[in-house]
């Protein structure tokens, strides 16, 4: 008879594999790895990478780097007269949408942007299935926000 463990890993999963670790840039590299996807490491130590209109970083937070920041930021920039409007996005998609967190920043120069954030506590650990899952709900919906602020630019 299966254990209840057993039920919650992918078939085919090796269970040695499949144990709590800590949240490391090391595991979320092996899983953008495994995915194919392209990234960097940014001066300050943070694995970022670029899809369709947006930049996503993969950011560990915390007093032990525990927690996980996905942060997109949406290539379309806006002027400081549109923060209003983006503002109403950003209240519609956070009431539509469980993620990304959609919120507006204004950089030192006047441009604004939406950037979007998934963030998980990962302070008991994560396996690599679990920390793929995160990763692709963040990169897929972050993606998915960036569509939409982009379409705002061609109101």
């Amino acid at each position: 008879m299966p254990r209840p463990s057993d039920a919650a890993e992918p078939p085919g999963t090796d269970r040695r594999t499949q144990r709590l670790r800590p949240l490391s840039n090391e595991l979320i590299a092996t899983v953008l790895d495994r995915r194919g996807h392209p990234y960097e490491t940014d001066p300050d130590g943070d694995l970022v990478g670029r899809w369709d209109n947006s930049v996503i970083y993969f950011i560990r937070c915390g007093a032990a780097g525990e927690l996980l920041q996905i942060r997109t930021i949406a290539a379309t920039s806006f002027a400081i007269d549109d923060v209003p409007r983006l503002y109403g996005f950003c209240n519609t998609w956070n009431r539509d949408r469980f993620w990304p967190k959609a919120f507006v920043h204004v950089n030192d120069d006047g441009s604004a942007r939406v950037c979007g954030e998934v963030v998980a506590d990962l302070e008991h650990g994560v396996t690599p299935a679990q920390l793929d899952q995160l990763l692709g709900c963040g990169i897929l919906t972050g993606v998915q926000m960036s569509a939409a602020v982009a379409d705002l630019s061609a109101d």
